[in-house]
């Protein structure tokens, strides 16, 4: 039954896809991906986003080259923030989002679940690694994001694995960000709940571990050295090295946990046109590198190379824990039990 489903929903994005190239203009191999004309692409489009507010600006230059005739207003908050105003605006009736590019990939499964998002295949996708996409064309991820170890270089032996830090010979103390409040937490929370158990946090707990917040607390005490090892996005740690933080990575044993970042356009866009071209611009092999070089995030598209040296994103996939069907309906169906069980274990 599975694989005639995933065979259905393969053809469905094949479908789109064709379809989508009937209305796409094919840019010059030098100029990247295909595009909508910028001839034809006027208007507003406002974009709800989690995105870092430096790479926003570095798209810019690059948006006002490729889509002049097009205002893009950003809306620009954490994901958590961004799904608390994007659930207001859906209570009223009133969604001024025409695009969203955050980094909740349950949100987008949920929402697409309700009917909110427009149907569209970018050509650009066609390169994708295809379980960074939802097959009916509901969504495809712009980025990756990924949960590391890291530690001060000058720190005790770092764990080598995520469950390490519950059990096994590593003893120190580590930090671990909410997922009450983070979006990129919860993810890892579900990852880890999936593969060792409810009961993984009850012994996190009781090896002292401490919940720090955000992943911007969770690198400060690490910096600081209140912690000897902390749980932390890759990118966060990758631009902190880049200022001169003596931190260094270690890629756990047991798989990273690779959070992608979907973009979807919203049925209720007033703007279709310039919402696809937007999307399309994104994927583009401009707009990841910025996303890659100005991110320090994965791009989607595998011929680029990662942030600051590391591997591409099918090698990031090799090395991390798998998305599966299973994973998603946990994070969907279970989420408030899995916070709850969350807040119990630390409030001991």
């Amino acid at each position: 039954m599975r694989v005639r489903t995933r065979f259905r929903g393969v053809c469905s994005l094949l479908a789109v896809l064709l379809l989508a190239a009937c209305r796409i203009e094919s840019a010059a191999p030098a100029s990247g991906g295909p595009v909508a004309s910028a001839e034809s692409v006027m208007g507003d489009v406002w974009v709800y986003t989690s995105m870092y507010q430096h790479v926003l600006d570095a798209l810019a230059p690059l948006l006002a080259q490729r889509l002049p005739g097009v205002k893009v207003h950003w809306y620009q908050a954490g994901s958590e923030k961004v799904a608390s105003r994007l659930e207001a605006e859906r209570l009223a009736g009133a969604v001024r989002a025409d695009v969203l590019l955050t980094s909740d990939p349950f949100l987008y499964e949920r929402l697409a679940r309700e009917g909110a998002f427009l149907r569209y295949a970018s050509p650009n996708v066609l390169r994708v690694p295809r379980t960074l996409l939802d097959l009916d064309a509901r969504y495809a991820a712009a980025r990756v994001s990924t949960m590391v170890l890291v530690h001060r270089e000058d720190s005790v032996p770092p764990p080598t694995s995520f469950a390490a830090l519950a059990r096994g010979p590593w003893s120190g103390r580590a930090a671990i960000g909410d997922p009450l409040t983070s979006g990129t937490a919860y993810t890892w929370v579900v990852f880890l709940r999936s593969r060792y158990g409810e009961g993984f946090f009850s012994a996190l707990r009781a090896r002292g571990a401490l919940v720090a917040g955000g992943n911007a607390a969770v690198l400060q005490k690490v910096e600081s050295g209140e912690v000897d090892v902390g749980v932390v996005l890759l990118e966060n740690a990758l631009a902190a090295k880049g200022r001169g933080s003596p931190l260094a990575v270690t890629w756990p044993e047991d798989g990273a946990v690779v959070i992608p970042g979907p973009v979807a356009i919203f049925q209720s866009t007033r703007n279709p046109v310039a919402a696809r071209a937007l999307v399309d611009l994104l994927l583009s092999p401009e707009g990841q590198r910025i996303i890659v070089e100005r991110g320090d995030m994965h791009g989607v598209d595998p011929r680029l190379e990662g942030p600051r040296g590391e591997a591409g994103v099918e090698a990031l996939l090799s090395r991390s824990q798998p998305w599966t069907p299973e994973l998603l309906e946990l994070g969907l169906s279970r989420g408030t039990t899995i916070k709850a069980a969350f807040s119990e274990a630390f409030a001991r």
